[in-house]
């Protein structure tokens, strides 16, 4: 089972709400590049990320989100000065929050803090072809032929109609195993 494997760098999604303070009342994000996922978007807006010991900053995905929400590589939460637990994407209640800071406002978010769970998004066709199911735990290799090679564990299945076929590590994971760009990957269950 062949995977297409993308590493996903730090990044903000953030609520209209949020996007009126940082950028202005009724500013509209801006598309700078397609994603993989449909419908996800790069912008070229970008915040301030600030927490205890530092501040990075971060491109804003789109489309606007119903919860605003950080995700960064491990590396990034202890430069931060954050204790960002891994969750899934989504899953923010009772994560650690941190100051958004943009060009017009600045705004303290209460959490949203993750270091994302590594993923796989499927469509339901896909899924039942290679017989996963959404929130089943599976492991993926990668990394063939770097000197590198590396068997994720822990890797969550989603499954939508609105995904498409994709595993997304973060940064970390990526240089730990050798990945220069987008790569493939092969599920093991």
């Amino acid at each position: 089972m062949k995977i297409m494997v993308e590493t996903s760098a730090h990044h903000v999604h953030v609520t209209r709400e949020t996007l009126d303070v940082l950028y202005g009342k009724g500013h509209q994000l801006t598309n700078k590049k397609d994603l993989s996922q449909p419908g996800q978007f790069a912008c070229t807006e970008k915040v301030t990320v600030v927490g205890p010991r530092g501040e990075m900053t971060m491109s804003i995905l789109g489309p606007e989100r119903p919860d605003d929400q950080v995700e960064v590589s491990l590396t990034d939460a202890r430069k931060l000065g954050i204790a960002a637990p891994i969750r899934e994407s989504g899953d923010v209640a009772g994560t650690p929050g941190c100051i958004l800071r943009g060009p017009e406002g600045e705004v303290e978010i209460a959490q949203g803090v993750i270091a994302a769970q590594r993923h796989v998004h499927l469509d339901p066709k896909t899924a039942e072809e290679f017989g996963l199911k959404d929130k089943e735990i599976v492991s993926v290799k990668v990394g063939e032929g770097t000197g590198r090679a590396t068997v994720f564990g822990d890797v969550v299945i989603r499954v939508s109609p609105k995904y498409a076929p994709a595993m997304h590590i973060d940064t970390d994971e990526s240089n730990a195993a050798g990945l220069g760009g987008t790569v493939d990957g092969e599920i093991i269950k």
